[in-house]
């Protein structure tokens, strides 16, 4: 399980490679993706995308990468924030890295004043939705690009 050292780190020209490497499991692919489409994605959003490498001490196990205060819908009238990715390494799955990562995400929210935390996932036997539910997610009724809105309150 997490140990005392597992940390995030910013993205750095040190630790880039590292994060271009974590791949999760083959089945799984379909789900979420690649770093690398999430590193590009942070760089044309810049101040809304989050992307942190997750470490258990100098050891990288996974990849996250929150939204911030993003415009849901295109007329601007709901601005949310979540998690737009999370990979965990296909050897460091079932080990609480997925769990640090959502309560990390959920820790900066709330450092932020945000009440309420939000997610995608795809449906389907090889998808995150297990995950997501027992973590406390509760779908709130909306589909994003074919995936289940899910919420997690933080207050």
């Amino acid at each position: 399980m997490v140990k005392n050292g597992t940390h995030l780190a910013e993205i750095t020209p040190g630790n880039l490679d590292a994060a271009l490497g974590i791949r999760v499991r083959p089945e799984q692919e379909f789900a979420v993706a690649p770093v690398v489409k999430s590193l590009a994605e942070a760089y044309v959003h810049p101040g809304t995308a989050w992307p942190r490498l997750i470490l258990d001490g100098d050891r990288p196990v996974g990849f996250l990468m929150a939204f911030l205060d993003i415009d849901w819908y295109e007329d601007g009238s709901v601005r949310r924030s979540g998690l737009w990715r999370l990979n965990i390494a296909a050897g460091e799955q079932g080990r609480g890295y997925g769990r640090f990562a959502v309560e990390s995400v959920a820790a900066e929210l709330r450092r932020r004043g945000c009440d309420e935390l939000y997610v995608t996932w795809h449906p389907g036997a090889d998808g995150p939705e297990n995950f997501y539910l027992g973590l406390g997610f509760r779908p709130n009724g909306e589909t994003s690009e074919g995936e289940t809105v899910g919420v997690l309150k933080l207050a």
